[in-house]
Protein backbone atom coordinates (compact mmCIF):
# COMPACT_ATOMS: atom_id res chain seq x y z
CA UNK A 1 0.00 0.00 0.00
CA UNK A 2 2.81 2.56 0.54
CA UNK A 3 4.49 1.88 -2.51
CA UNK A 4 0.97 2.81 -3.88
CA UNK A 5 0.90 6.33 -1.90
CA UNK A 6 4.78 6.70 -2.89
CA UNK A 7 3.34 6.95 -6.58
CA UNK A 8 0.66 8.67 -6.02
CA UNK A 9 2.82 11.23 -3.90
CA UNK A 10 5.12 11.17 -7.19
CA UNK A 11 2.77 11.65 -10.03
CA UNK A 12 1.37 15.12 -7.34
CA UNK A 13 4.92 16.19 -7.88
CA UNK A 14 5.15 16.08 -11.47
CA UNK A 15 1.48 18.08 -11.29
CA UNK A 16 2.76 20.83 -8.93
CA UNK A 17 5.77 21.24 -11.42
CA UNK A 18 2.91 21.47 -13.92
CA UNK A 19 1.09 23.98 -12.32
CA UNK A 20 4.16 26.12 -11.51
CA UNK A 21 4.98 26.44 -15.39
CA UNK A 22 1.39 27.24 -16.18
CA UNK A 23 1.23 29.75 -13.52
CA UNK A 24 4.43 31.12 -14.74
CA UNK A 25 2.70 31.63 -18.44
CA UNK A 26 -0.52 33.51 -17.29
CA UNK A 27 -1.36 36.15 -16.03
CA UNK A 28 -3.86 37.74 -13.21
CA UNK A 29 -6.49 35.07 -12.26
CA UNK A 30 -5.69 32.31 -14.67
CA UNK A 31 -2.12 32.83 -13.17
CA UNK A 32 -3.63 32.68 -9.12
CA UNK A 33 -5.70 29.52 -10.30
CA UNK A 34 -2.33 27.43 -11.37
CA UNK A 35 -0.94 28.83 -8.27
CA UNK A 36 -3.69 27.43 -6.01
CA UNK A 37 -3.44 24.44 -8.29
CA UNK A 38 0.06 23.98 -7.15
CA UNK A 39 0.03 24.82 -3.56
CA UNK A 40 -3.16 22.07 -3.32
CA UNK A 41 -0.79 19.34 -5.13
CA UNK A 42 2.57 20.31 -3.68
CA UNK A 43 0.20 19.49 -0.24
CA UNK A 44 -1.17 16.16 -1.08
CA UNK A 45 2.40 14.87 -2.96
CA UNK A 46 4.09 16.01 0.57
CA UNK A 47 1.07 14.41 2.77
CA UNK A 48 1.33 11.20 0.99
CA UNK A 49 5.36 11.28 1.04
CA UNK A 50 4.98 11.61 4.58
CA UNK A 51 2.50 8.50 4.63
CA UNK A 52 4.78 6.20 2.49
CA UNK A 53 7.63 6.68 4.71
CA UNK A 54 6.03 5.44 8.11
CA UNK A 55 7.34 2.14 6.48
CA UNK A 56 9.31 2.59 3.51
CA UNK A 57 13.34 3.57 3.78
CA UNK A 58 13.71 7.47 3.43
CA UNK A 59 16.48 7.55 0.87
CA UNK A 60 14.47 4.70 -0.92
CA UNK A 61 11.02 6.87 -0.88
CA UNK A 62 12.58 10.13 -1.31
CA UNK A 63 14.98 8.71 -4.35
CA UNK A 64 11.49 6.92 -5.83
CA UNK A 65 9.05 10.31 -5.34
CA UNK A 66 11.88 12.78 -7.07
CA UNK A 67 12.46 10.33 -9.86
CA UNK A 68 8.58 9.87 -10.04
CA UNK A 69 8.58 13.53 -10.33
CA UNK A 70 10.80 14.48 -12.82
CA UNK A 71 10.24 12.24 -14.99
CA UNK A 72 6.94 13.60 -15.15
CA UNK A 73 8.01 16.63 -15.75
CA UNK A 74 10.17 16.16 -18.25
CA UNK A 75 7.07 14.20 -20.00
CA UNK A 76 4.98 17.17 -19.38
CA UNK A 77 7.86 19.44 -21.17
CA UNK A 78 7.41 17.59 -23.73
CA UNK A 79 4.28 16.97 -24.53
CA UNK A 80 2.42 20.26 -22.51
CA UNK A 81 5.59 22.60 -22.83
CA UNK A 82 6.82 21.36 -26.56
CA UNK A 83 9.91 21.15 -24.96
CA UNK A 84 12.65 19.58 -27.28
CA UNK A 85 13.03 15.82 -27.82
CA UNK A 86 16.20 14.12 -28.92
CA UNK A 87 17.90 10.49 -28.17
CA UNK A 88 19.72 11.78 -25.22
CA UNK A 89 16.50 13.35 -23.27
CA UNK A 90 14.73 9.65 -24.24
CA UNK A 91 17.63 7.26 -22.67
CA UNK A 92 18.82 9.46 -19.64
CA UNK A 93 14.91 9.51 -18.79
CA UNK A 94 14.72 5.94 -19.49
CA UNK A 95 17.87 5.02 -17.14
CA UNK A 96 15.96 7.06 -14.93
CA UNK A 97 13.14 4.92 -14.83
CA UNK A 98 14.93 1.91 -15.07
CA UNK A 99 16.70 3.22 -11.42
CA UNK A 100 13.24 3.67 -10.36
CA UNK A 101 12.06 0.25 -10.62
CA UNK A 102 15.44 -1.29 -9.25
CA UNK A 103 15.14 0.54 -6.36
CA UNK A 104 11.87 -0.76 -5.88
CA UNK A 105 12.96 -4.47 -7.02
CA UNK A 106 15.93 -4.26 -4.46
CA UNK A 107 13.65 -2.84 -1.62
CA UNK A 108 13.33 -5.03 0.93
CA UNK A 109 9.86 -3.71 2.10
Amino acid sequence: MNWALLIVAGLFEAAFAICLGKAKAETGTAAFFWMAGFFCCLFISMFLLYKAVQTLPIGTAYAVWTGIGAVGTVLAGIFIFKEPVDFWRIFFITTLIGSIIGLKVVSHD
